[in-house]
């Protein structure tokens, strides 16, 4: 677990977060002192509640609201812009604290080596990281990443063609690949 020096008086909060509006639905984004550490899908109150009480627990600090925060600001609008299709990279800091060994490897190779419009098997993402044997562990890793979209879980899909797992659902993986090109928008 770690610790961001939470209750000292008069200092910056440790981890702030906000609901924002996406194409894909509200999305809850947290940051630190060492960047964007949090994004979950579909932020009604149950999932938010949910999200904030993970990061409590494993950030050991209270997340506090800010909606206008600075550290949120960028965050905010490279989102907004990517669902404008007016940007393909995010090139924001990212706090890592949310994962670890394996997974956060996995993570790292996904974030800055598969890009936009571009899919990756499970299987060539284990082998990416030196575990060609490790197709599962990269499907768990994806189920565990704490930077959806950012860190693009959603550009991983199985080695027959089929769209596999996501966090978001389905149907928000589809949405996400039609927006980077690789499915065909739906009809209607």
């Amino acid at each position: 677990m770690n610790s961001y020096g939470a209750g000292v008086a008069g200092a910056e909060p440790a981890v702030e977060w906000s609901v924002v509006e996406s194409a894909i639905g509200p999305l809850l984004l947290a940051a630190t002192p060492a960047g964007l550490v949090s994004v979950a899908f579909h932020a009604r109150p149950d999932v938010r509640d949910a999200a904030l009480a993970q990061l409590r627990t494993r950030l050991g600090t209270e997340p506090v609201e800010a909606p206008g925060s600075p550290r949120l600001a960028e965050p905010i609008r490279r989102l907004a812009a990517y669902f404008a299709e007016e940007r393909q990279d995010f090139g924001l800091e990212l706090d890592w604290s949310l994962t670890a060994g394996f997974h956060r490897e996995v993570l790292r190779e996904l974030e800055s080596g598969v890009p936009y419009g571009t899919v990756v098997g499970y299987g060539e993402l284990a082998a990416r990281v030196g575990r060609p044997e490790g197709a599962q562990v990269v499907g768990a890793a994806m189920g565990s990443n704490p930077l959806p979209v950012v860190v693009p879980c959603h550009r991983v899909v199985e080695s027959d063609g089929g769209l596999g797992g996501f966090g978001g659902g389905l149907e928000t993986k589809r949405q996400l690949l039609a927006l980077e090109g690789v499915l065909p928008q739906p009809l209607f």
